[in-house]
């Protein structure tokens, strides 16, 4: 049976999901004011910055020398407090407006979920640890304003979770100029591997806190023959990833699982990605997953993290704008992560520095295939991240030739 054959015959879980008239103008709504507030107020409060707040500064004798003096100066402007206010109220209603719909279908999508979870039509699989502890820089905020996160169970096999940000990530991306489709991160990243490294063939690659496997499946359409792997700490999106997966014809295979320490043996992996996950936890934390990325990681293996760009790689506004999220987007690590060197990360994980990189890719959905080429050719550069681009850092392990040293 063809794979297109079998996506019909298997349920769809997101079909599940049907929002009224208005509860889908809402989500309208709110979109294209996350769109507004993230893009639009944006540049504008950065016009503002630019000519009216950093000259009255200077003239003032006191340039600002660092983003927490930007910070200091303008969270006492109108401009500043109005853009955070919008950007937080449209960041919590991109959850909430997708809530009542997903209650509605609950009974039916958990129904649908544990039927896949027992019969893997396409061939993957679904393993859940309801013993393993959740780290407390887990559970203790609701990370992304999002309401128990990925990891809260309100009843028996419950998927909300998986559903809420699934379809909240759709409501707070739909506007959005650079995020054309959900995946689109990994398949920059795929992209950019397959034409930076047309040999490379993994056999098996591993995603780390991959939520609903959104930036998972892009990559099984790069490498069809790589075993698919994505682990997470919260077992509602697991089910709810799971589900998709099965119902589009892909095996994958989901674990429940703290990547700081994973029960997969040494070199097991060809390839290992995370997608804006380590600013999400501690720095010490951070650590653990890395020395696991450099335990399973075989030789000749890769590891690649989408993530956002480290304090020395922007300037002093960028870094500002960036670490707003700290305070007001419920991820307290978020500054702590960006103030450390990704290849200095690496190196402590284990991997040599002089195979490890932080740089920007282009993003594969605006970027165009004429400007690619130049790209690949060094003649020019890859966009801002966020802006065209995507800042992903990561190393490799050497291969080894036949009498066991590094080649």
């Amino acid at each position: 049976m063809n794979t297109a054959t079998q996506a019909k015959q298997v349920p769809d879980i997101e079909r599940l999901f049907e929002p009224t008239h208005d509860e889908r103008a809402r989500q309208s709504f709110v979109s294209m004011l996350r769109k507004h507030a993230i893009v639009d107020m944006r540049q504008a409060v950065k016009r503002d910055y630019d000519t009216r707040i950093a000259p009255k500064l200077e003239a003032d004798g006191a340039p600002p020398p660092d983003w927490r003096a930007i910070e200091n100066a303008m969270e006492k402007e109108e401009s500043h407090r109005f853009y955070s206010s919008i950007r937080y109220n449209a960041q919590e209603m991109c959850w909430l407006s997708v809530q009542p719909a997903v209650e509605r279908a609950l009974p039916r999508m958990i129904e649908v979920a544990k039927q896949l979870s027992t019969d893997n039509p396409s061939g993957g699989s679904l393993r859940l640890n309801p013993d393993l502890p959740l780290p407390r820089y887990l559970t203790m905020l609701d990370v992304h304003l999002a309401p128990g996160w990925v990891h809260a169970e309100y009843t028996q096999d419950d998927v909300a979770q998986g559903a809420v940000i699934a379809f909240g990530a759709k409501v707070f991306s739909g506007q959005h100029p650079y995020r054309k489709r959900p995946g689109i991160v990994a398949e920059s990243i795929a992209e950019w591997l397959k034409r930076t490294r047309p040999d490379f063939k993994p056999r098996r690659m591993l995603d780390m806190a991959t939520t609903t496997g959104k930036n998972l499946l892009p990559y099984k359409s790069a490498f069809p023959d790589c075993e698919a792997h994505g682990i997470d700490l919260g077992a509602p999106v697991l089910r709810y990833g799971h589900a998709l997966a099965e119902h589009e014809g892909i095996a994958v295979h989901f674990s429940q699982q703290n990547a700081e320490h994973t029960d997969f043996p040494d070199g097991h992996f060809d390839l290992i990605v995370s997608s804006f996950f380590l600013h999400e936890i501690p720095v010490k934390a951070t650590r653990e997953v890395l020395q696991e990325c450099w335990r399973l990681l075989a030789p000749g293996g890769i590891m690649v993290h989408l993530e956002l760009p480290d304090q020395s790689s922007v300037d002093a506004y960028e870094n500002f704008f960036w670490n707003w999220d700290t305070v007001n987007n419920f991820e307290p690590f978020y500054t702590h992560y960006r103030a450390q060197d990704p290849v200095a990360l690496c190196a402590a994980a284990g991997f040599d520095a002089r195979r490890s990189f932080k740089q920007l890719i282009p993003d594969i959905g605006t970027f165009g295939e004429e400007r690619y080429a130049r790209f690949l050719r060094g003649e020019i550069p890859a966009p801002p991240h966020g802006s065209g681009g995507w800042f992903v850092f990561g190393a490799s392990k050497p291969r080894r030739d036949q009498s066991g040293e590094r080649a």
